[in-house]
């Protein structure tokens, strides 16, 4: 099973997910000009784009056009767009946003888009039939559960500086460290089985470097709400030490290391074209420090976070007697925390990236 059935669904995520949104267009240009570059056989006579992450679809399809208009300056072949997400996926959104009244959004008739569920840490789609494939801030997310518990903290990184309550041993840190190299060679495996000789695979994932980290804020926030929601009685220790969310945060060496020693196999398989670690705007701390409206800053900072967090919670919990108020509980105390402190829970995009060729 999944450690996450996917992001919160009927459009909530698509409505909070604006920073994704500012970390795949960075990233954008490199795929243009890799398409610009890309070799294109008359084998197969589709042109097979893929996204492996697709959520409800808002940035999958926006990254898809991009890609599909540099496509169509090099061939008038049919083009096939596939969005892949986990099965427990909401895809209406994704099927509505392909086809808005009745038609594709790529306007044009040689288009054709599918939707695939299953997890992207094992093949699906046919050999050799992808020429394009991408990947957005979804391999963060763990294919399994390393450990049964993380008592010091919810998330394998640890909390930050700057708020300085729980902690991880490095032990637990290592662990999580090698699931995680894991998931990302079995990642690259699968898409290699699936990429055309020449192919392009585009992969940008939330990061974190020595200065800064995406985790740092949002978890801080998360984890100070369960301490309340335990101080309280809603949760006992035991339900608080068995919690966590199963997301890592690697750095740029992480990213690369698959490929670091000349004679691993990934390395056959694959050309480094070039990798960056990077910090994108956040439109809403951009807007909190225009206006200094700290409640809406906190609102929409918790709306970020709840996006991508509240499926783990929900699953985590579920034999709850009062789950729906236990979870809204634990975000309305995580957006009060952010509301009283902001600076404690100070925040900052980070993105780690790479472009790879698939080699003969």
């Amino acid at each position: 099973m999944s450690v996450t059935s996917g992001m919160v669904g009927d459009g909530f995520y698509n409505r909070n997910s604006a920073p994704q949104m500012a970390a795949i267009e960075y990233v954008l240009p490199w795929l243009e000009a890799a398409v610009a570059d890309m070799r294109l056989d008359d084998v197969p006579a589709t042109v097979g784009l893929a996204d492996f992450g697709c959520s409800e679809g808002r940035n999958s399809i926006a990254a898809m056009k991009r890609l599909v208009e540099a496509c169509r300056r090099r061939t008038q072949r049919p083009l096939l767009t596939i969005h892949s997400d986990l099965p427990t996926n909401d895809f209406s959104g994704v099927f509505a946003g392909l086809r808005p009244a009745g038609r594709s959004v790529f306007d044009d008739a040689s288009v054709f888009s599918a939707a695939v569920g299953g997890s992207m840490f094992g093949q699906l789609l046919p050999p050799g039939s992808v020429h394009f494939s991408m990947s957005f801030n979804a391999l963060g997310f763990l294919d399994r559960r390393p450990l049964k518990r993380l008592p010091g903290y919810v998330v394998p990184n640890g909390p930050s500086e700057r708020a300085g309550v729980g902690q991880v041993s490095d032990d637990e840190r290592a662990t999580f460290a090698m699931q995680a190299d894991r998931d990302l060679q079995a990642f690259l495996h699968a898409r290699a089985a699936e990429l055309v000789v020449g192919g392009k695979l585009l992969l940008e994932v939330f990061g974190a470097s020595d200065e800064l980290r995406t985790c740092d804020g949002i978890y801080d926030a998360l984890n100070g709400a369960m301490l309340e929601v335990l101080a309280a009685g809603s949760i006992d220790q035991r339900q608080y030490e068995d919690f966590y969310q199963p997301v890592y945060f690697r750095t740029l060496d992480e990213l690369v290391a698959p490929f670091a020693a000349v004679e691993s196999r990934l390395a056959k398989l694959y050309r480094v074209d070039r990798a960056e670690c990077y910090e994108v705007p956040v439109s809403f701390v951009e807007a909190f420090h225009a206006s200094g409206d700290v409640a809406r800053y906190a609102a929409a900072f918790t709306n970020f976070f709840r996006a991508f967090t509240e499926p783990v919670l929900r699953s985590s919990f579920a034999g709850h007697p009062s789950l729906d108020r236990l979870i809204d509980d634990i975000y309305t105390r995580a957006e009060r925390l952010v509301r009283d402190d902001p600076a404690r829970y100070e925040f900052h995009y980070l993105s780690v990236a790479m472009l790879l060729t698939r080699r003969e």
